[in-house]
C-alpha cells in the first residue's frame, strides 16, 4: 500500500516543479520532502524525477504514476469526507424559511416529521413573501415558489404547479361567464402578492396567445389561503394552483368554478434554494427528508405555458 504524505509530497514537487517551493506549500522541511521522495522511488523500483539544474523533471514513469497518484489521494479524501459525515450527528439548529403561500398544509408537517426523527435539532422557521437578496440565506433552505432569484443560492425545482382561473359560481352568475380572455377586463381580481400586475398571458391550442393586462387589483394577498377565502366570498376572479382549487373543492363542494378552461396560464416552479457545495449532514438530512415528503400530487408537473 502506498504511503499517502509520499504521495501527497510526489505530486506537490510535479506541480512545482522544485522540491524547495513543494516543501514550503507543504509546511515541511526540505529534507523530509527528499526522504519521502527517495522511499516512494525505493518502493517502486524506479526513478520518478531527474534533477536538471535547479529544478526537477519527471520520467516516463514519474508522468504516469503521476496519473494515479492523485486518483489514489482523491479517492482517499473523499472516503475521510464519507467517514466525517458518519461521525456528524444530525443536530443543531437550522434556519428554515418558506414562502407564505406554503405555510400551512405539507410543509410544517415534513418538518414536524423530521424533528421527531432527530431528536437533537432545532428549526427556527420564518415565513418569507420576498426571496432572498444576493448574499443572503447561506446556510439556510428555503421553500420558495417563483423562479429563481438568482440570489447565489443553489435553486432545486421539486415541482411546477399548474394554474387556471377560479372564480365562485354566486360571483359568475351575477357578473357572467367569461368566454374569452379579452373579457375579463370587465371583473374584479383577487390578485396573489401582485403576481397580475404584470400581465398574464393564455394560451389556447386553437386561438394561440392572449396578453391580458388586468385592472389594479383592489385586494392582494400573500396566501393561497387567503386568496382562496376571498375568491369564495365573490370577491373577483383568482388565479389558483389547480392541485390547491381541486382539493378546496372536493371539501366544499359548489364554492369554487373554473373559468376558461380552455385556456393554460404558465406554471409556477416550486422548488428549494440552499447554498452551493457540501452541505453539513443537518442540511442534507433535512434536504432528503423534504424531497422524499413531496405529496404525490406536486410530482411529476412539468413547466407549462413559458
Amino acid at each position: 500500500m502506498h504511503d499517502l504524505q509520499e504521495l501527497e509530497g510526489f505530486t506537490a514537487v510535479m506541480r512545482c516543479g522544485s522540491l524547495t517551493e513543494a516543501a514550503r506549500q507543504l509546511c515541511v522541511p526540505k529534507s523530509t520532502l527528499s526522504r519521502r521522495l527517495s522511499q516512494l522511488e525505493e518502493r517502486l523500483g524506479q526513478p520518478l524525477l531527474n534533477r536538471q539544474g535547479n529544478r526537477l523533471q519527471a520520467t516516463e514513469a514519474g508522468l504516469l504514476f503521476e496519473q494515479y497518484s492523485r486518483q489514489i489521494l482523491r479517492l482517499a479524501e473523499q472516503s475521510r469526507q464519507a467517514m466525517d459525515d458518519l461521525r456528524e450527528e444530525v443536530s443543531g439548529e437550522l434556519v428554515v424559511r418558506v414562502h407564505a403561500c406554503c405555510s400551512r398544509g405539507w410543509f410544517p408537517l415534513a418538518l414536524e416529521r423530521f424533528l421527531a426523527d432527530y431528536p437533537g435539532m432545532r428549526i427556527s422557521l420564518h415565513t418569507e413573501t420576498r426571496p432572498p437578496a444576493p448574499g443572503e440565506g447561506q446556510g439556510e433552505i428555503w421553500l420558495w415558489v417563483g423562479r429563481d432569484p438568482e440570489c447565489g443560492l443553489r435553486h432545486e425545482v421539486l415541482s411546477y404547479w399548474q394554474c387556471g382561473l377560479y372564480a365562485s359560481p354566486a360571483y359568475l352568475t351575477a357578473r357572467g361567464q367569461p368566454g374569452h380572455p379579452r373579457e375579463l377586463a370587465a371583473h374584479a381580481w383577487v390578485d396573489w402578492l401582485g403576481e397580475a400586475a404584470a400581465g398574464v398571458t393564455f394560451r389556447h391550442d386553437a386561438e394561440g396567445e392572449y396578453g391580458f393586462q388586468p385592472s389594479p387589483s383592489r385586494l392582494t394577498v400573500d396566501s393561497l389561503v387567503l386568496q382562496m377565502d376571498a375568491i369564495t366570498r365573490g370577491q373577483g376572479i383568482g388565479i389558483l394552483p389547480v392541485a390547491f382549487a381541486e382539493s378546496y373543492d372536493r371539501s366544499h363542494p359548489g364554492k369554487l368554478a373554473r373559468c376558461l378552461p380552455g385556456w393554460r396560464l404558465s406554471s409556477r416552479p416550486v422548488g428549494l434554494l440552499y447554498s452551493f457545495g457540501r452541505q453539513p449532514r443537518k442540511v442534507g438530512a433535512l434536504l432528503a427528508h423534504l424531497r422524499k415528503s413531496l405529496p404525490e400530487a406536486w410530482r411529476y408537473h412539468e413547466e407549462q405555458g413559458c
